[in-house]
């Protein structure tokens, strides 16, 4: 893998640039992951920007503390208040308005989240196909490298020549389409063996 010398150097040249103690690589790393944060937030609607917004607002203590308030002052009011002359009331007992405002706050609050996970989703996938991207990408450097160490070793005369099975075993690429199906044996054969659960 090689690294761009003029990227490194101004990447470590520049204090102001990253915190002290970064390395190049770490900087391009996160560089790269905000790159793909704005790409993400520009390919959002304004529809969905609303939502997101939205969103944030439901998911802070905040809205439910003014939500109970709001659900307490319209119960006083129109419960309380009439009994002691205030005025008369516009959502009698057993509050009719009320359970309509809460149940069309329940279905809007619902879908906003339901939009939200389905667009943390996305991202999370699309990182989880990333992760496997480099993890293969990963072994397969390793192994080579377990490869020409061996070849290296067996080279040079002042080491002794010997049979590891273990940097044999290693030097084969692993195949993943048998560790997936191993694994999905594996996984169904305990979910064979669990025992079903109570029925409440």
């Amino acid at each position: 893998m090689t690294r761009n010398p003029d990227r490194s150097a101004g990447a470590e040249a520049s204090p102001s640039a990253a915190p002290e103690g970064l390395s190049g690589y770490i900087i391009d790393n996160i560089e790269n992951i905000a790159s793909f944060q704005a790409r993400e937030q520009q390919k959002l609607g304004d529809s969905r920007r609303r939502l997101g917004w939205v969103g944030d607002i439901v998911g802070r203590p905040a809205y439910l503390l003014s939500l109970l308030s709001m659900v307490a002052l319209w119960i006083g009011a129109n419960g309380l208040g009439p009994r002691i002359g205030w005025m008369s009331p516009l959502d009698p007992p057993p509050f009719a308005w009320l359970q309509g405002f809460l149940t069309l706050v329940g279905v809007i609050t619902a879908t906003v989240v339901v939009i939200s996970q389905n667009r943390f989703a996305r991202l999370d996938s699309q990182r989880g196909h990333l992760d496997l991207q480099v993890n293969l990408l990963t072994e397969q450097k390793v192994t080579k490298l377990i490869h020409l160490l061996e070849e290296l070793r067996r080279d040079l005369p002042m080491v002794e020549n010997r049979l590891d099975s273990d940097a044999v075993a290693l030097q084969r690429h692993t195949n993943t389409a048998q560790v997936l199906s191993a694994l999905e044996t594996a996984v169904s054969g305990v979910e064979r063996t669990e025992p079903p659960a109570p029925i409440l």
